[in-house]
């Protein structure tokens, strides 16, 4: 009996042993089950963190576009206001220019006229010089006549065929 007694408790010493290693396993299984959790639990956790700042850098690179295209908004807005403004200024000049180019015109026509006056003055002052030589030569023989409306002394000869021409002819304007 010994022997059965000594197998007996050899078995259940064994038995004993695989249990102890079963429940050692099943523990180890359990750590290693919740080890597991633990990491996945810390991966979802990390994994959210991560979309958390993907998000936040999304929604700042979105502002920044949104401040820059605001910025180029208004900067176009400035620059077509100064489109405007320099298209009024050009205009402007064109009509400035288109009155100068007129008053150019007038004056020139002006001058030409002007030159004709003296042309023609020039012609009528040698023909007048012509006459006062004639007037003078009257004059000598109207001095030494008795009649006193044909006598006029040579000074005054050229004013009065001035005077003696029409008023028109002298008009400048």
């Amino acid at each position: 009996m010994a022997s059965s007694s000594g197998s007996g408790s050899g078995c259940s010493g064994s038995l004993s042993a695989a249990t102890a290693a079963l429940a050692a396993a099943a523990g180890t299984e359990e750590e290693l089950r919740a080890l597991m959790e633990q990491r996945r639990a810390k991966r979802m956790l990390s994994n959210r963190e991560s979309a958390r700042r993907s998000r936040m850098r999304k929604q700042r690179h979105l502002d920044e576009l949104t401040a820059q295209a605001a910025h180029l908004r208004r900067e176009n807005a400035h620059v077509a206001t100064a489109l405007g403004l320099t298209t009024q200024g050009l205009l402007a000049v064109d009509a400035e220019n288109a009155v100068l180019r007129t008053q150019v015109a007038e004056l020139a026509a002006r001058l030409g006229s002007l030159n004709d006056i003296l042309a023609c003055m020039n012609t009528n002052a040698a023909a007048a010089v012509g006459a006062v030589a004639v007037s003078v030569s009257l004059t000598a023989a109207a001095a030494s006549s008795s009649d006193p409306y044909l006598a006029f002394d040579g000074t005054t000869a050229l004013d009065d065929l001035l005077r003696s021409c029409p008023e028109n002819m002298y008009q400048l304007c």
